[in-house]
């Protein structure tokens, strides 16, 4: 008899398209500040405030930090489910990694709309 072990599975398609919409985002945001930097002007405090006091650059930030979590999230998931076998050291883990990205999303919130 062949024992089944579940693992939280059925996330297959689902995640696949998450890792590339969220690197497509990424990497469109990553162009976006190169263009920025490459615009010719000397990156100052005074030119990064008034970059990020523009609402679309905000947005823009803080969908990129979004995407970011979501993709560190999947990616840790998929490596935690794969090489942690004991379900508990496994939560345990999962649960330290999920403080960690919405804490610093939190931050990143924080930041942005202080």
């Amino acid at each position: 008899m062949v024992e089944r072990v579940v693992t939280g599975a059925h996330y297959g398609l689902r995640d696949w398209l998450a890792q590339r919409i969220t690197a497509v985002i990424m990497a469109v945001y990553t162009v976006i500040v190169l263009v920025v930097l490459i615009n010719g002007v000397p990156i100052s405090y005074a030119v990064w405030t008034d970059l990020f006091a523009q609402g679309w650059m905000r947005v823009a930030t803080l969908l990129f930090a979004a995407s970011l979590a979501w993709h560190a999230w999947v990616g840790m998931r998929d490596i935690l489910m794969d090489y942690v076998k004991p379900a508990g050291v496994r939560l345990a883990l999962e649960v330290a990694v999920l403080l960690v990205i919405a804490g610093t999303l939190g931050w990143t919130v924080q930041i942005l709309w202080r």
